[in-house]
């Protein structure tokens, strides 16, 4: 599971390089002025494309158009033409006045990516299979689009030195590059957390981050698919597409945590996981349990969990202990020194992230949410850890050539992984699984 991809040496990354940020502050998007932009707010449209249509890419959509009226969708792809048709179709149903895809604006392939980009949009929703994030979201901003990409924003380190090259020239043209770890544009959890860095928990020693639930989105073989096909359909489920499921769940509290630590990544990490309980096809070669440990040099830790089993005990949780009390992140509350209970109403961070972007199109102000490298980042150094049994350094991780292999893919590329006669894929070994 290692590739000879060459490190980038032309651009040396350093702990202290990766720690800069310049995100635009969410008060001061609800502030501006959005008539002052070349978009005049209701007048102008504000023109999307998407490329991935399942059920995050279609969501992604309908999040975009319900943000802003002036939104029209004028474009759509994926390497499978019924989900493109079933996505127009969801959408014509619900957003009939904003939908305006015609027959030549659905394109099919793993070409069709460019054709999106190429097609007059001002803005591109990336919600595909992961592993193509990086390179999707750095052609459509080489090309001068505001860019959305959901999570993870990268599966491997190769791809999230990708993700800070895209950040950059986010940066130099001027454009939005969204990322869609949602929970930052929640209302209380963005009121909880100042409070946290405000410190009323105090100084943090410990957070316990937990993505608990059943298998997600497992897709049966469709007739007549081929072994590789198959794959693209349930993409979750194979690492060389979704990254497994620390880069693919666990993210969103990770990034969670990075956010209440002041962005500042862990010096290294340890971790096990495996397979133990969902065995067959459809659950691809993913480990089915994870468990991370990241240390800090002040030794403060995050210890983070996921788990997709049938019939046992679930839930999303961040809980966050400091010298002076406990946040209950999710919940919106503070016990300890201070008690404290987020009263104000609360709103889907899916909905209000692309209401931002669209205010902060119309505004000229770009958000670019320069956390969604360090936030991938620490799945991608999670998942190294659990793959091979080993304790790594955040340097090590970041500076790693490990890859999934193959480094791209289309219908015509091998499986990079067939199953057994009992339908079950070989699965990582940790302590023989190689990442560094």
């Amino acid at each position: 599971m290692k590739s000879n991809q060459p490190h980038h040496k032309n651009k040396p990354s350093t702990r202290r390089t990766f720690l800069k940020t310049s995100t635009l502050a969410m008060s001061a998007l609800a502030a501006a002025d959005v008539t002052r932009n070349v978009y005049a707010a209701g007048d102008d449209a504000i023109k999307i494309g998407l490329i991935g249509c399942g059920g995050r890419g279609t969501g992604a959509a309908q999040d975009a158009l319900e943000a802003d009226k002036g939104v029209k969708l004028i474009a759509l792809t994926d390497v499978f033409d019924d989900k493109v048709q079933n996505t127009r179709n969801h959408l014509r149903e619900r957003k009939p006045d904003q939908v305006a895809v015609d027959d030549d604006h659905c394109f099919v392939g793993f070409d069709g990516y460019k054709k999106v980009i190429e097609s007059g949009v001002d803005v591109v929703l990336i919600a595909c299979a992961s592993k193509f994030h990086p390179k999707y979201m750095k052609a459509a901003l080489e090309a001068g689009k505001h860019v959305f990409v959901e999570k993870p924003h990268a599966i491997d380190p190769p791809g999230v030195r990708v993700v800070m090259e895209s950040l950059e020239i986010a940066r130099q043209k001027n454009l939005c590059l969204l990322s869609g770890l949602m929970n930052r544009h929640i209302p209380g959890v963005q009121e909880t957390m100042k409070r946290v860095l405000d410190g009323a928990i105090g100084e943090i020693v410990a957070i316990e981050e937990n993505f608990l639930r059943a298998p997600y989105v497992l897709v049966p073989r469709q007739p007549g698919d081929r072994e590789i096909e198959y794959q693209f359909r349930n993409w979750y489920h194979f690492s060389w597409l979704s990254g497994d499921d620390v880069t693919q769940s666990l993210v969103h509290n990770l990034d969670k945590a990075l956010w209440a630590m002041r962005e500042k990544p862990p010096a290294k990490a340890h971790g096990l996981g495996g397979r133990s309980s969902m065995f067959g096809d459809i659950y691809g070669d993913v480990f089915d349990h994870h468990a991370v440990v990241y240390e800090y040099e002040n030794g403060a830790k995050i210890y983070a969990f996921c788990r997709t089993q049938d019939n046992c005990h679930g839930g999303v949780s961040d809980f966050i202990m400091g010298t002076k009390g406990r946040c209950d992140l999710l919940q919106n509350r503070i016990t300890g020194e201070t008690n404290w209970q987020f009263e104000g109403p609360d709103r889907s961070g899916f909905r209000v992230e692309h209401e931002n972007l669209m205010k902060s199109i119309r505004a000229g102000q770009p958000l670019i949410s320069d956390y969604m490298a360090r936030s991938t980042m620490i799945a991608v150094l999670g998942q190294m850890a659990c793959y091979s049994g080993k304790q790594i350094t955040w340097e090590e991780a970041l500076h790693s050539d490990f890859t999934f292999q193959p480094p791209d893919g289309d219908f015509d590329t091998p499986p990079p992984k067939k199953p057994d006669a009992d339908g079950n894929y070989p699965v990582a070994v940790p302590g023989k699984t190689i990442v560094i």
